[in-house]
């Protein structure tokens, strides 16, 4: 810092905390079961980075000594000539993930997004802008992904779970038939703390929104002496991206958190808070014991907070994930002192973004990957104390056909 500048904190570290509690459960897993956990990556994308994180993904599978194969599909196999100019961006995905669910030796499922590509719009007027469209992002995992082998977290059923803050599940929830009523659980609100109660287990929740989760806590952003599920509590903080993958349930964490999120996207700004309503605040009969909702609410943005620039000046944190090269956040838009987060596989800030932010991460694949293993290593156990019966794949495969 005797610089003048922000500290630099690259993944490493962070990754380091993790790397030995999945190679102790690894361990546990084998003594367990006599075999390591098989993980199934479809790769159906042109996109480069989507290939690079494959790529990633095998190395890290193969130092820990988890089972990894890639299925290449659609647009994955258009290079030297393998599969011609027929074979289109995700083709053959959905086939692959139901192949992968039939199998009894494949115990976790990923697909690497984008699969149809991003179209983005640069425009340097008064804001930057971006515009991003991926059709179906997650509904291909999410509609056919069986639950019990949904290493990203994107099934109905944990969208649920994360959606309405309940982080401890009942293992039987996983493999019971597919159903539109609530999940059985414990929320954030009625829980002591992160160790699951006797016969619970913690839900899976999504990869990347969870390794950042996890960067923030480094990085000492959550106060520990606060309850759990609230810890976030009187940060506010800045999403730049409302993807399905990453943004929207990214600022949804957060603010189960008790975190106040501004999540920002081309065309709107929403504030995701457990906060009561400006009008309840100011409501003096309002009883003094429930002041924050069980979990988040979504609303439009409050006064004075309608564009990027504004929400950024109170920001403590700011996390972005813009697949876009062109963008950049404004250096001189941030708060003193603030956290800045990187998560596209192109850089979001400025080269100074150092002279403001007092931490700048520049990446989180590292941690990203850890818990995808993580959550492997979790589904793999949840399903040996209580393993899903045919029955129920076969009803879970019927639904997961329907669905398309």
């Amino acid at each position: 810092m005797s610089s003048g500048k922000g500290l630099l904190l690259k993944a490493d570290p962070i990754a380091a905390t993790f790397h030995s509690e999945v190679q102790n459960s690894l361990g546990a897993n084998k003594a367990q079961v006599g075999r390591a956990p098989k993980l199934v990556g479809i790769l159906s994308t042109s996109s480069k980075p989507s290939r690079t994180y494959a790529e990633f993904t095998r190395r890290q599978c193969e130092s820990l000594e988890f089972e990894f194969v890639l299925k290449e599909t659609g647009a994955a196999l258009n290079r030297d000539g393998e599969g011609g100019p027929e074979l289109g961006e995700g083709e053959g995905v959905e086939e692959a993930i139901m192949e992968a669910n039939t199998d009894d030796s494949v115990d976790g499922i990923m697909v690497y997004f984008p699969i149809f590509g991003p179209q983005q719009v640069w425009t340097r007027d008064s804001e930057p802008r971006y515009h991003l469209q991926i059709l179906g992002i997650g509904s291909l995992s999410a509609a056919n992904c069986l639950p019990y082998k949904d290493v990203e977290g994107l099934h109905a059923k944990f969208h649920y779970n994360l959606y309405h803050n309940i982080r401890f599940i009942s293992p039987s929830s996983l493999s019971a038939p597919a159903s539109t009523g609530a999940s059985a659980g414990l929320t954030g609100d009625e829980a002591e703390n992160d160790t699951p109660p006797l016969g619970m287990v913690k839900s899976i929740l999504p990869c990347t929104p969870l390794a950042i989760v996890k960067c923030l806590e480094y990085a000492g952003v959550y106060n520990k002496i606060l309850p759990y599920g609230d810890r976030a509590y009187g940060k506010i903080v800045v999403v730049v991206n409302r993807s399905e993958v990453v943004g929207r349930p990214l600022a949804a964490l957060l603010a189960n958190d008790g975190a106040r999120v501004f999540s920002v996207d081309i065309d709107s700004i929403y504030e995701y808070s457990k906060r009561p309503s400006a009008s309840v605040e100011s409501d003096s009969s309002v009883s003094s014991t429930r002041k924050y909702h069980p979990r988040h609410i979504v609303r439009p943005h409050p006064k004075g907070f309608d564009t990027l620039k504004a929400c950024l000046a109170v920001a403590d944190v700011v996390v972005s994930a813009v697949p876009n090269p062109m963008y950049k956040i404004t250096t001189g838009w941030l708060k003193d002192g603030c956290i800045c987060v990187n998560v596209a596989a192109e850089k979001n800030f400025e080269k100074d973004v150092r002279d403001k932010a007092s931490l700048y991460i520049p990446a989180v694949g590292k941690v990203t990957i850890l818990m995808l293993l993580r959550n492997l290593l979790r589904l793999h156990q949840y399903n040996s104390v209580s393993p899903p019966t045919p029955m129920t794949l076969a009803a879970e495969v019927s639904a997961s056909q329907i669905a398309q």
